[in-house]
């Protein structure tokens, strides 16, 4: 097809997530991506783009890694798809070893058996997979003598997710207002990054523990990185106190890491920079290679133990795709290729230049505040405008127009790349990017 007509229908009949419809359609040419390769995408007219979010954040090992494909190809050869529910298949139960095996706390010969993250429970997505782990936490309490734990905390500026329950938690304003009368009650506190840093914020979740340990069902936390909050980012000895204070009135402690696991932070999980042992952790987009919709919920064998028992005592919880093999097999070989091709180690090398390049941005452009970087993840604010200012999106025209597809949140401007990103591709997106908030807020 013509580029026009696929634009022309898309404009007709494509409802697009997280997009201004009326300005879309009015407005908006966007870009038609026809194929994909490392951290490229090809658009129909021709143009190459450097992707620098991973496509929202999933492609962690870049556009069609040539052993996704191939693991992708030999699975559907053999079984595409089969319900988890009640049989099983080798791919799944090969990566639920392969998981608990890594788990934050596994390297850790004292930890008791009941902490350790040994049980994976599959859905589609990171949104399910946080679903999951609220539909556990909420589920042990009632079954196990205390029904009224029913509340969360989490903090402001959260994201977790776009199903009900998920978006209760969540802490985003614009995203979960108008659901309001839908949503369940939870105990919001300040995020870490917020005025006051993170012992104010921590203040706020012990006090609540401590004046109501009968009503809290868990915390949950981004580990130090709260993504759609616009890159906000955060001390790891929050998390290590939230866990000790969750300890005090044996609550549960739920890492959503499904944009911070594996790598992303510069380590494996976001809470081993805090080295502690969530009770439940959320997993999806890098384990997914950014092939297939996948996502696993880790839980520790306490939480497996208070499902035991009668029938009705049952997760009755799952999805009509919920670890299919498919997805399995290429989980399994996203974790082969991060340790064949030592995928942390390339991390831990590249993370000072994104850390450097923002800071020597916001050094040099005027109006550039609140430079901050962890692991491969780089950012800088245009100002204090908020998730519907237009500032990160002439930032986007700039860059677009230098080959560089970039994904701003209102006046926040970041980069969050594939984490094998090329040396080369690397310094042309740095420098892109460098080029791009010049032209805008410097000019």
């Amino acid at each position: 097809m013509k580029r026009a007509d696929i634009v022309g229908l898309d404009k007709a009949h494509v409802w697009h997530p997280y997009t201004a419809m009326e300005a879309y359609i009015a407005e908006t040419d966007p870009l038609v991506v026809v194929r994909s390769e490392g951290a490229y995408l090809h658009d129909a007219d021709g143009t190459r783009y450097l992707d620098a979010n991973g496509s929202w954040w999933v492609s962690t090992l870049g556009h069609r890694h040539p052993r996704l494909m191939r693991a992708l190809a030999e699975q559907a050869a053999a079984l595409p798809h089969v319900s988890l529910a009640g049989i099983t298949h080798e791919p799944a139960a090969l990566l639920a070893s392969e998981l608990a095996a890594i788990a934050p706390g596994s390297d850790r010969p004292g930890l008791p058996a009941s902490e350790r993250l040994s049980r994976v429970f599959y859905s589609d997505n990171g949104s399910t997979a946080v679903e999951v782990a609220i539909k556990m936490a909420a589920q042990y309490w009632a079954q196990n003598g205390q029904p009224r734990r029913t509340r969360f905390i989490t903090l402001s500026g959260a994201f977790h997710g776009e199903t009900m329950g998920a978006t209760s938690v969540g802490g985003v304003p614009l995203f979960r207002e108008v659901f309001g009368p839908l949503l369940f009650d939870v105990v919001h506190v300040p995020s870490p990054a917020e005025e006051g840093g993170w012992a104010r914020a921590f203040e706020q979740v012990r006090s609540t523990l401590r004046t109501r340990p009968e009503e809290i069902a868990g915390v949950i936390l981004e580990p130090v990185l709260q993504g759609a909050a616009g890159m906000v980012m955060y001390s790891p000895d929050f998390v290590r106190a939230v866990r000790e204070a969750t300890r005090e009135v044996d609550t549960f402690l739920i890492a959503d890491e499904v944009f911070t696991g594996l790598g992303r932070t510069g380590a494996r999980f976001a809470v081993d920079l805090a080295g502690v042992v969530p009770d439940m952790l959320c997993l999806a987009k890098a384990l997914s290679g950014g092939i297939l919709p996948f996502g696993a919920t880790l839980a520790s064998e306490r939480v497996f133990s208070g499902f035991l028992g009668a029938s009705s005592r049952a997760l009755y919880y799952g999805h009509s795709y919920c670890g299919n093999p498919l997805g399995a097999a290429i989980a399994r070989e996203v974790l082969a290729v991060y340790r064949d091709e030592d995928v942390m180690g390339q991390v831990a090398r590249k993370a000072p230049r994104v850390k450097a390049a923002f800071e020597r941005m916001a050094a040099s452009i005027p109006g550039l505040v609140r430079p901050r970087a962890v692991g491969m993840v780089g950012a800088v604010d245009l100002g204090g405008g908020g998730y519907l200012a237009r500032g990160g999106w002439r930032v986007y025209e700039a860059a677009r127009r230098r080959g560089l597809y970039l994904r701003p949140m209102g006046d926040t401007v970041y980069i969050a790349p594939s984490l094998t990103i090329s040396d080369e591709a690397l310094e042309e997106l740095l420098s892109g990017v460098e080029a791009s908030l010049q032209e805008v807020a410097g000019g």
